[in-house]
């Protein structure tokens, strides 16, 4: 899985609130409706690989690293500062700037920690000038650590706490081996997940640097975006994998419950975390009829005019 088979993006850096760069690449016609994508935790812009191939031939699609994450150099900032929600909310808007025009719209899509950057975004200017709509794909608010599965004990303090042990871990992921997949694969994919889908997975996973992983999984912990989620005043899609372990869809469920404009929650049979990947037409459908209805119109009108 991977972008080689697409024309060169037209690259580019934001520059964040607080000075750090995000590095921001651009595919498809420069006067088509916009998508942007926005990753989750340990993963980067070559996670959205199908999307974007598919997306980028009549929208002009904006992917962006996620600071620590790709080529978006992990922040300067001491003391953890620069690994927070506000941070992802200033990245985002910052994106949102450097590549849109004044009052132009987007449809926004995020998955698992891109789903909480749109969530801590919702009450921004800048967020609520840009998005026309967004996904919420395989993420949630708060409670990440209480509602995971990834340990295979009954719900309650000792699983959080070792959930939180594992997912915050310091030990480096260690090369991409027969082992290393296995595991990947049972934390964070279905259980039919194809051995190519894996190893991209996997790939894409073990390059994020060790500090970034760890500096955002203790954010993850202690997360609480329900304000944020109740403040996502636009049209809002819901999608989750019935096989996700890390946020498994009574998140999704419950957000489809909070949201004041929920559009719909597809729920895939069999898929985990990585939705993206393990159902790439799936996802990409959902952003396709997202864009036809909020944005297709209009765009088009003005690309004729």
């Amino acid at each position: 899985m991977t972008l080689h088979s697409l024309p060169a993006p037209r690259a580019l850096t934001a520059v964040s609130a607080d000075g750090s760069p995000i590095h921001v690449e651009v595919y498809g016609p420069e006067d088509a409706p916009a998508v942007v994508l926005s990753h989750g935790w340990t993963c980067s812009i070559a996670f959205w690989a199908e999307q974007i191939r598919s997306l980028a031939t009549d929208h002009r699609v904006i992917a962006y690293d996620q600071r620590g994450h790709g080529r978006s150099p992990a922040p300067a900032a001491s003391g953890g500062r620069g690994y927070s929600t506000t941070a992802l909310a200033d990245d985002l808007e910052a994106v949102l700037a450097a590549t849109l025009g004044p009052g132009e719209r987007a449809v926004i899509a995020g998955h698992s920690m891109g789903g909480m950057t749109i969530m801590a975004a919702a009450t921004r200017p800048g967020f609520r000038q840009h998005a026309a709509a967004a996904l919420l794909c395989s993420t949630g608010p708060s409670r990440l650590t209480a509602e995971a599965t990834v340990v295979p004990l009954r719900p309650g303090g000792l699983r959080s706490r070792l959930t939180a042990a594992v997912l915050g871990a310091k030990a480096p992921l260690g090369p991409v081996n027969a082992v290393s997949k296995k595991i990947l694969r049972y934390a964070t994919m279905g259980p039919g997940s194809a051995p190519d889908k894996v190893e991209a997975c996997a790939r894409i996973v073990h390059a994020c640097p060790r500090g970034a992983r760890y500096g955002w999984s203790q954010v993850l912990a202690g997360l609480d975006l329900e304000a944020g989620l109740r403040e996502l005043r636009l049209p809002v899609a819901v999608l989750v994998g019935t096989a996700d372990r890390l946020t498994p869809a009574v998140l999704s469920h419950a957000m489809t419950e909070a949201l004041p404009h929920c559009t719909g929650l597809v729920t895939l049979a069999g898929m985990g975390h990585m939705t993206p990947v393990e159902a790439p037409e799936a996802v990409t459908a959902q952003i396709r009829e997202l864009t036809l209805t909020y944005l297709g119109v209009k765009e088009n009108e003005e690309a004729g005019a």
